[in-house]
């Protein structure tokens, strides 16, 4: 009679080989590796001549040789069980490893890697060693590039001279090798736009209206700056930048300089490039001075301010920052009121003022130069009160309209 009982010694065997089976079922299904494919590893070795790694993703092991971890004096820079990354030399493995390779080769070497690099779309590393008309020359493994300027960065770059002696990585977008030698062309734009891209994902599910989210700036105009959230650009206005007013972004602002910014309105875009364009404010993360300082200026007071602007029908007073006063042409001046406000101030004058009114409401502030103790033209002030008290824009800089039906010839 047949025992149909298999012993434990099969058993155990059909198990460890069924687990073996599941184990290396996803490693079957990865593609093999190709020349230049990026890969991470763990050193597990160090020798005189030769590193070994194993590789992430259950994609083997690999070899490396030793000066590709040794600096220019020699000395170690890695150590068994850290992680480095690499590109694979060859398609074809040697005793079942993969031959990997951190930098490129020079010469005859060098110029297959760069065409390898071309046609796999692999970065490279290169040395900007020159300027010339239309862009910079690079270094590439003893191989010389040209990278157009506006291949440079991901916006203008006015100054190419600032890249010279770094060592930047591009992306070869044209290799043509003849008698003369390689015509090679490269662009560090397209690398930086496809890290924008990746990282634009991650941003797009955090951005959304009254989100705060960090950002570097990218690029300062004399209507605002640019600013960086993580692959996708927004943009912060003059006028976002703060209650206390700002001439030029490049007053508080800096190229590289971190901020952290609310995100105010998206605006959805057809431009595959910009798909949303988001505003951005430093202005509403700050506290409204109106809500703090206001209350320091009383009807009647004297105080110091700085003269910010001075127009036809007035000059503009800061007495604390954010909060800005106008006094009219006809309030400027102890005597005869000047024939135009230049006469009496200039921007950047710090002078004292007296307090006439204060609408907390529409945030505007009425001044004199007349001292509280001398008599102020009744009929002057009057009116200024009357226009004070109908409707009119919010905005400090049309206090000119509260103003327009009070002519100079109503001071004494």
């Amino acid at each position: 009679m047949a025992n149909d009982n298999k012993s434990p010694g099969a058993e155990d065997f059909a198990a460890l080989f069924a687990a073996s089976e599941r184990a290396n079922a996803g490693s079957r299904k990865r593609p093999p590796l190709r020349a230049g494919d990026k890969v991470r590893g763990k050193i597990l070795s160090i020798g005189t001549e030769t590193v070994f790694l194993e590789l992430e993703n259950q994609q083997g092991e690999g070899m490396l040789d030793s000066v590709e971890i040794r600096d220019g004096k020699g000395q170690l820079t890695a150590a068994v069980g850290d992680t480095v990354e690499a590109s694979v030399a060859e398609s074809t493995r040697r005793g079942g490893m993969v031959s990997l390779r951190r930098s490129l080769a020079r010469g005859a070497d060098g110029r297959l890697e760069l065409q390898q690099a071309f046609q796999h779309a692999i970065s490279v590393e290169g040395t900007v060693t020159a300027v010339n008309k239309g862009g910079v020359e690079v270094n590439v493994a003893g191989v010389r590039a040209f990278c157009p300027i506006s291949q440079l960065e991901a916006r203008h770059v006015e100054d190419a001279s600032l890249y010279l002696g770094q060592k930047l990585m591009f992306r070869i977008t044209r290799y043509e090798d003849d008698r003369r030698g390689p015509n090679v062309v490269v662009s560090r734009r397209v690398l930086l736009e496809d890290e924008a891209r990746g990282r634009a994902v991650e941003t797009r599910a955090k951005l959304v209206v009254g989100a705060v989210l960090p950002g570097v700036v990218t690029g300062l105009k004399d209507y605002g700056a640019f600013v960086d959230l993580g692959g996708i650009e927004g943009m912060l206005h003059v006028s976002e930048l703060g209650f206390q007013r700002v001439a030029r972004p490049s007053d508080v602002l800096a190229i590289g300089q971190k901020v952290s910014v609310q995100v105010m309105r998206i605006d959805r875009s057809s431009d595959p490039k910009r798909s949303e364009q988001v505003a951005l404010s430093l202005k509403a993360l700050e506290t409204d001075p109106w809500e703090t300082e206001a209350m320091k200026f009383v009807e009647g007071s004297r105080v110091r301010g700085t003269v910010t602007r001075v127009t036809p029908f007035g000059a503009f007073i800061e007495l604390a920052p954010g909060i800005e006063g106008l006094a009219h042409i006809s309030e400027l001046g102890t005597g005869k009121s000047p024939r135009q406000t230049r006469d009496a101030v200039k921007a950047g004058d710090t002078i004292d003022v007296t307090v006439l009114s204060v609408d907390r409401e529409r945030r505007r502030v009425s001044l004199s130069t007349a001292p509280s103790d001398e008599p102020l033209d009744a009929d002057a002030h009057a009116a200024v009160a009357r226009s004070a008290s109908t409707s009119a824009p919010g905005k400090l800089g049309t206090l000119a309209d509260l103003f327009k039906n009070v002519s100079p010839s109503s001071k004494r």
